[in-house]
């Protein structure tokens, strides 16, 4: 039987994960593959004791791994952007299969690590990188290569999800939650990636390029996180009938793909906005499947490292078989990557929610539905919550049919300019699955 010996990178939470899931599933592993998988060397800054490294030869040098003849295939999994690109770009240049789990990496480096792969010949795996253990990159690379892939949209942040879920069902606001999230190990000292959205952005150009056959262009992507969302709008929804997730959504249109991380009014009807907690899922749209439901730990030692030896299952049948790579990292070869035009959020059109605080007055709501109607917004529904008085003004709430959002931001710019409204009106797009 042919042996695998890999080499891993770091020693925090998901490559304890990956010693612990292939020490335990060492069998099975070998019954699928035909291949006996070792784990030969790690090289992390510190040696823990949360999994067993007996007969792994451990250092403290990460170059020590990229560099060793004897390592088949090198497991980043440090995270960030340095050292993690160089040691990447030094494996691959030595003929190394590498298997990652840093979205961020490939994200924004992405487009030259797999030309890079592609020239030696090898591959360069990431299905750890999106949704922790949900095979989702394998479903929609593989599993759906018969469609023609529409749509993408997903909760594919655990941290914010479990915010929202928290102010929808206990009535807490933003800030207090967050810092049970923090305490609680779902969001760094510094959550700035997970509630801001850029995150769930490094992981939705992954999907739409996936999905898409598109290039990676993180830049391009419209990120807007969810440190804004107040308790009362989010009682809003649910009286309207919708709960609100912090979604990721990447729809291909005529002229171009829309990429985009932002709060979104869903349905309470729609099976996604059920999914609370830390969990993640994602809806994936074919014309030839219709609607398909991805749904699991999005995060955790051992959910992420069943994504990651599932790269490395790949590899080793293709070793057995005496094969190169024959999936393309993106899904489809290089040549047919476009380098699709990025829809500007302005473009976008969808339905919104809009919140203004208006004087309970005579006029009051006639001159706002005056500026809509002005600019062709169709009101689908309306509400004043006089009895949410704060001072002489009231809570006006409304939902709009479909519109272009440039078209809503000059209509708000307008509301917010008369006499018998105050502050900022709050704006958030409604998703219909």
């Amino acid at each position: 039987m042919k042996t695998l010996k890999l080499g891993i990178c770091g020693l925090g939470t998901v490559a304890s994960g990956v010693v612990n899931v292939l020490n335990r599933n060492r069998e099975e592993i070998s019954a699928r593959t035909g291949c006996s998988i070792e784990i030969i060397q790690i090289a992390s800054r510190t040696k823990k004791d949360n999994c067993d490294l007996t007969g792994i030869d451990f250092t403290t040098d990460l170059n020590a791994v990229v560099t060793n003849p004897e390592v088949d295939v090198v497991l980043e999994l440090i995270g960030g952007y340095s050292p993690a690109k160089e040691l990447v770009e030094t494996a691959l240049q030595a003929g190394k299969h590498v298997v990652t789990a840093n979205k961020a990496l490939i994200a924004e480096h992405g487009n030259e690590l797999f030309a890079l792969a592609n020239s030696a010949g090898v591959s360069l795996c990431y299905e750890a990188s999106v949704a922790g253990g949900i095979p989702i990159i394998k479903s929609v690379r593989e599993g759906l290569a018969a469609n023609d892939i529409s749509s993408v949209a997903g909760i594919i942040n655990g941290t914010g999800n479990f915010i929202l879920t928290e102010m929808r069902d206990k009535g807490r606001d933003f800030e207090d939650v967050l810092k049970e999230a923090q305490a609680l190990g779902y969001a760094e000292a510094d959550p700035t990636f997970d509630v801001e959205g850029i995150d769930a952005a490094h992981k939705l150009v992954l999907l739409a390029s996936a999905a898409f056959g598109i290039t990676l262009q993180f830049k391009k992507a419209f990120t807007e996180g969810i440190s804004k969302v107040s308790t009362d709008d989010v009682n809003y929804a649910e009286e309207l009938g919708y709960t609100i997730k912090h979604l990721g959504i990447a729809k291909k249109r005529g002229d171009g793909v829309e990429l985009r991380v932002h709060p979104t009014l869903i349905s309470k009807s729609a099976l996604i906005s059920k999914v609370d907690g830390v969990m993640n899922a994602v809806v994936v749209t074919g014309d030839a499947v219709g609607d398909t439901l991805y749904y699991g730990a999005g995060a955790g030692s051992e959910a992420t490292a069943s994504a990651v030896i599932a790269d490395v299952v790949d590899v080793a049948r293709a070793l057995v078989a005496g094969a190169k790579p024959i999936v393309p990292g993106l899904g489809f070869e290089a040549e047919a990557l476009k380098d699709t035009s990025i829809i500007e959020i302005g473009d976008v059109v969808c339905p919104f929610y809009l919140r203004v605080m208006a004087t309970d007055a005579p006029g009051a709501l006639a001159s706002i539905t005056s500026i809509m109607s002005k600019h062709g917004i169709n009101i689908d529904s309306i509400t004043q919550r006089e009895n949410e008085q704060v001072g002489d003004m009231t809570p006006v709430i409304m939902l709009t049919h479909e519109v272009k959002e440039d078209v809503v931001n000059l209509a708000i710019s307008e509301i917010e300019q008369l006499s018998n409204t105050a502050g900022v009106v709050v704006k958030h797009r409604v998703a219909q699955f």
